[in-house]
């Protein structure tokens, strides 16, 4: 798993400014520039915002700006000092390719650029350009001073590592100036256009959008309005910076955004940005997630599976003695998999729980493994893989010494299923997590088996626990784990309080009804698995003394 470290890119300071204007049918537009296709350039024909890099003589136009001095910008973007050049950056960058000036005359009026001698105007911007004067000189020569108040500061993107060229970029929102005309340079861009976010976003009008433009016009999207823009972006107490990682997918290696599903273990396995790392579970295929650990997926992907159900082998690297943890269902073609994936003698079958897509395959690899079972007899028989008798019998607080300094310790975490168990491999830190934890979706609780009480239990738990990974039983690994538990834990509660509040509202209400309320926000063709969660919710706040039943079954506030 080793590989050769190349040198890391140095980042390029940058600044790009979003313009924006208001719509007469209501909305707004956006200010796009097409960038001159040249052989060479990874941005070549993109369609993007004014933008570029900082120029060491943008500190020059200091005295000349008003609105914001550089002790505010540097403490606005958290640096120690010329935080100020990057909001000279952003308007120098689009005077020049845009031809639009945030600038105030000597009387403090917003400069009318359509009144003066356009060629004057057109002659600037291509000294600019050419870096044969700087905005201190295209100010004195205007007349005019920089308003820098004009531009909210709004997002922080770096180009991911491994791209030839990286970008550490700061973007701005502004509304455009009053009595001025955009209109782009010729030079860097070949088109302007004025696109509201959804025009632009459209595949029909076949813009090449960067990841960056394309997930800002996908935020932008969902604003009413230039000012409610505007106005969120002042309101940010700290913008965080988003950077790309590049995975590998069936269209060739492309960025993965934060908040994906593959983000976090992309990070893991390719810190340098090699774009090897698959953005998709691959059935049958093996992923070596650390040397101790190598996960293969079943090819049982589904509405209530995602992916399909992770199994992973655990044992020292280079070791001959390996356990496998949730061997998964019992398919021919992931059996075979997990046979040929094997690296070493399997001795140890560790199951989390007994539901069919977790342990069934346990009966055919025990047979071909010759190895020793371990886990917890299902209490109730609905969903569960009856037939599962484990030869160990495993408690909270067990622990299992795989090889030398390999161990897992079990976590009883009931609520998902009475049985369920989690093991965390204390080498790493890193919690395989059944189906107590899935990613992109919250786990089915399904009375009497299932119980929200102690699953909230369970979960509240972990945050106790020194863990740094979780390997889920459906998806990619996770990292962050406590703030993964506190996510999960308020949308329960939050859906625990609609479910009160719906009672409360209806009241007396079947389950038939509760269920439209509380789950509104959910497709129709998941009401069938809802309901069971919402079950699950009632009998809690029951439990709770908060609500009662009537004669008729109904549910009423207590």
């Amino acid at each position: 798993m080793s590989r050769t470290s190349r040198a890391p890119v140095v980042p390029r300071q940058a600044a790009s400014l979003i313009v924006l204007r208001d719509c007469a049918a209501g909305g707004f537009e956006v200010l796009m520039l097409r960038r001159v296709d040249r052989p060479g350039d990874q941005n070549s024909a993109a369609v993007v915002f004014p933008g570029g890099l900082v120029d060491p003589g943008d500190r020059d136009s200091y005295p000349l700006c008003d609105g914001l001095d550089d002790a505010a910008a540097c403490a606005r973007l958290g640096v120690p000092d010329h935080g100020l050049i990057y909001w000279v950056a952003a308007v120098r960058e689009c005077f020049e390719e845009a031809g639009l000036l945030f600038a105030a005359d000597a009387q403090g009026r917003d400069i009318a650029l359509d009144a003066l001698d356009a060629a004057r105007v057109r002659e600037l911007r291509r000294a600019l350009h050419a870096n044969e004067i700087g905005m201190a000189q295209v100010c004195r020569q205007l007349g005019v001073r920089m308003r820098l108040d004009a531009l909210a500061y709004s997002a922080h993107w770096m180009t991911p590592q491994g791209m030839p060229k990286v970008f550490d970029t700061r973007f701005f929102v502004a509304r455009a100036p009053e009595a001025q005309t955009a209109a782009h340079d010729a030079t860097e861009t070949s088109a302007l256009m004025w696109l509201t976010p959804a025009q632009a976003l459209e595949p029909a009008r076949g813009l090449k959008l960067l990841n960056v433009t394309e997930r800002t016009l996908r935020a932008l999207a969902g604003m009413a309005s230039a000012q409610q823009v505007i106005d969120g972006a002042r309101a940010q107490r700290e913008v965080p910076l988003i950077r790309p990682r590049l995975g590998l997918t069936p269209r060739g290696v492309q960025p993965v955004n934060p908040g994906d599903w593959s983000y976090a273990e992309i990070g893991r396995l390719d810190p340098e940005g090699r774009g090897h790392v698959s953005t998709e579970l691959t059935p049958g295929r093996p992923v070596w997630l650390s040397p101790r650990v190598l996960r293969v997926t079943a090819p049982n992907g589904n509405m209530m599976t995602g992916p399909g159900t992770n199994a992973y082998f655990i044992g020292a690297a280079g070791g001959q003695e390996w356990a496998l943890l949730d061997p998964g269902p019992d398919d021919a073609e992931h059996i075979a998999a997990l046979k040929a994936a094997a690296p070493g003698r399997v001795s140890r079958l560790l199951v989390t729980h007994t539901h069919k897509d977790h342990s069934p395959a346990a009966a055919a690899l025990t047979a071909h493994f010759g190895a020793v079972t371990f886990g917890r007899v299902a209490a109730h028989p609905e969903w569960q893989d009856t037939a599962f008798r484990p030869d160990h019998e495993l408690g909270d607080g067990d622990r299992l010494v795989l090889a030398e300094g390999v161990a897992l310790r079990v976590l009883h975490t009931p609520g998902h299923a009475g049985n369920h168990l989690c093991y965390l491999l204390e080498t790493e830190k890193l919690l395989f997590t059944g189906d107590h934890i899935m990613q992109g979706s919250t786990v089915v609780i399904n009375p009497p088996d299932g119980d929200m009480t102690v699953y909230l239990a369970s979960l509240r738990r972990l945050l106790d626990e020194d863990i740094e990974w979780l390997a889920p039983g459906h998806g990619f690994l996770m990292d962050r784990p406590h703030d993964v538990v506190r996510q999960l834990l308020a949308h329960r509660l939050k859906r625990e309080a609609k479910v009160l509040a719906a009672v409360q509202a209806l009241a007396p209400a079947s389950e038939a009804a509760l269920l439209e309320r509380v789950y509104d926000d959910a497709p129709r063709h998941l009401h069938g698995v809802a309901l069971r969660s919402l079950r699950a919710h009632l009998l809690k706040l029951q439990a709770d003394a908060a609500i009662v039943t009537d004669a008729e079954g109904r549910w009423c506030a207590a």
